[in-house]
């Protein structure tokens, strides 16, 4: 499979923005490597509204419409997979528990308010972004997301599962991390340093505990990944504001 096509799959895999595709498991292990990219197609859709003058003077009515936007083009797979982690890790008191919960269709207490917690965080910080006429830091908030995810999978690869999100985060090899790495940090380097610093203190903040949860319950899948995702564009709208507070 050419790059190009793997690109489109992983697209597919993320998002309604290309056709989803059954692959065969040495491609999907290729996959993560693409995560930036697609964060790209996907960050220009959630903004794009804003940036083409939609609602113009009113960042908040902007802000719910991209996180509006970012859920369906995504399905709300990352936010489901943040919501599976954090009704597990609230009960859990042994790895099987762990994860017969994170197999468990059903929301509960935990998982509702990680919802809303994470939706609230991501219209606040968009809100932000687009009252100081920056569009484009969402747009750089959901690839700096992905490149957390591809990060994460590297420092909990030793501890994946079985299963399709298993396969996909296999894939997660020192290469394609630090290109993930330098295409989420790149544009924030050049267009506002500090917020890249700040951006990488918090996931550090964020993700270290989903690392650490990952050794207790003795495993890593798909849902990890949707919530290192979330949280690494929390990260990134954090970094902004603290950036740009006078």
């Amino acid at each position: 499979m050419s790059a190009p096509a793997r690109f489109l799959a992983a697209l597919g895999f993320l998002s309604r923005l290309a056709p989803a595709r059954v692959l065969p498991e040495d491609d999907l292990r290729r996959l993560m490597f693409h995560l930036p990219l697609c964060g790209l197609a996907i960050g220009a859709v959630a903004a794009a509204p804003a940036a083409l003058g939609l609602f113009a003077g009113r960042p908040q009515v902007q802000a719910l419409l991209a996180v509006a936007l970012l859920a369906w083009v995504t399905r709300g797979l990352h936010l489901d997979g943040l919501s599976d982690v954090a009704d597990a890790a609230a009960a859990h008191v042994e790895p099987e528990r762990f994860w017969s919960i994170i197999k468990d269709s059903r929301c509960g207490a935990f998982g509702v308010a990680a919802l809303a917690l994470a939706l609230g965080a991501q219209g606040v910080l968009f809100a932000e972004m687009f009252a100081g006429g920056h569009w484009w830091a969402v747009v750089w908030a959901v690839v700096f997301g992905r490149a957390c995810a591809v990060v994460f999978g590297l420092a909990a690869r030793a501890y994946v599962r079985p299963g399709l999100g298993g396969l996909f985060l296999a894939g997660a090899s020192a290469p394609a991390a630090l290109w993930a790495a330098g295409a989420a940090l790149a544009p924030a380097l050049w267009l506002r340093p500090l917020a890249a610093a700040w951006a990488v203190a918090a996931a550090l903040a964020l993700l270290t505990p989903l690392r650490r949860l990952v050794t207790a319950a003795g495993g890593v899948n798909g849902d990890f990944l949707g919530a290192a995702i979330t949280l690494g564009e929390i990260s990134a709208g954090l970094g902004y504001v603290l950036a740009t507070a006078p």
